[in-house]
């Protein structure tokens, strides 16, 4: 599903920065659909940056989405990634494939704070002499 891929630093601050801006989009967001939708871009854009940094690029393959997010809990080191993130797959594929799914503030916050908690995960792998 990868293939070894030699990326440049700055094409990989360019996904990392994708993830960053995303998730400033929704920091200030009210409706738990937007919420969540955005927060699985930023998961996805911060396993792209992630594998990235380790010169693997990912095949647009059915699965392939899966296959990001077990590798980016690989990489991290952290199987609570892969826990979460195969949630929010399953209920973003239900709402997209089954006729919908309703998202909850209590479901849309988690997601929210999953993924802030998950990009200063990414911000310390990518960048470990950053001062701040």
């Amino acid at each position: 599903m990868f293939e070894n891929f030699s990326y440049s630093a700055e094409q990989i601050k360019k996904y990392y920065q994708a993830a960053v801006k995303d998730l400033r989009l929704i920091a200030k967001e009210k409706a738990p659909e937007i919420i969540f939708y955005v927060s699985y871009n930023v998961l996805i854009k911060a396993a792209m940056a992630v594998t990235a940094k380790n010169n693997l690029r990912v095949k647009s393959r059915a699965g392939h989405h899966i296959e990001l997010i077990h590798k980016l809990a690989e990489i991290l080191r952290d199987s609570e990634i892969e826990d979460a993130a195969s949630r929010m797959r399953s209920k973003r594929n239900h709402d997209l494939y089954d006729g919908g799914a309703a998202i909850s503030r209590k479901e849309a916050d988690f997601y929210l704070s999953f993924c802030k908690n998950l990009m200063k995960q990414v911000d310390s792998y990518l960048f470990p002499n950053k001062l701040l």
